[in-house]
């Protein structure tokens, strides 16, 4: 009976280690993780490891879709719901990158035009059409004749995120 007493208590001290050890480094990633974003996550938790600015990804030339990480700065987003938002060029190129949210699963603040974010997702051009580039056009505040201006489908650059990280100011 001593013996089983013996093995028992040895069974539960290793136990309650294993689970302190558990915890304590699920607790030591998610700390570094948040401490690496110095800001504030959407979506799948990411971190900002091994992201490309928004122009080091227009030189790529994307020809089919790709998964990566970018940083860039928000220009606009969309003021009915932020269901979208738009990243530009530091540089000052006209090139907008409209980008969505994986599975609708999370919206972007509307008052976040000018700030930086860092996304990871998959990037793609795709052919916008006229219905659709009207919609987001009015999402976006335009006048009425800004969106009638609208006549012709566009191919631009596309990124669907699954997670983003709202930079601190």
């Amino acid at each position: 009976m001593k013996n089983v007493f013996v093995v028992l208590a040895l069974v539960l001290a290793v136990g309650l280690s294993a689970c302190q050890q558990s915890r304590t480094a699920a607790a030591s990633k998610a700390e570094t993780a948040a401490m690496a974003a110095k800001g504030q996550q959407f979506g799948a938790a990411i971190t900002p490891d091994g992201a490309i600015t928004y122009d080091e990804l227009l030189a790529k030339n994307i020809n089919e879709p790709t998964n990566l990480k970018v940083k860039g700065r928000v220009s606009e987003v969309c003021q009915a719901k932020g269901c979208w938002m738009n990243i530009v060029s530091d540089k000052g190129s006209d090139n907008t990158m409209k980008v969505r949210f994986k599975d609708y699963g999370f919206f972007m603040p509307k008052d976040i035009s000018g700030r930086e974010v860092i996304m990871e997702g998959v990037a793609s051009i795709q052919e916008v059409s006229v219905d659709e580039l009207r919609h987001y056009a009015e999402d976006a505040g335009k006048s009425q004749d800004e969106i009638n201006a609208i006549t012709k489908p566009r191919r631009e650059l596309s990124f669907l995120a699954s997670g983003v990280i709202l930079l601190d100011k």
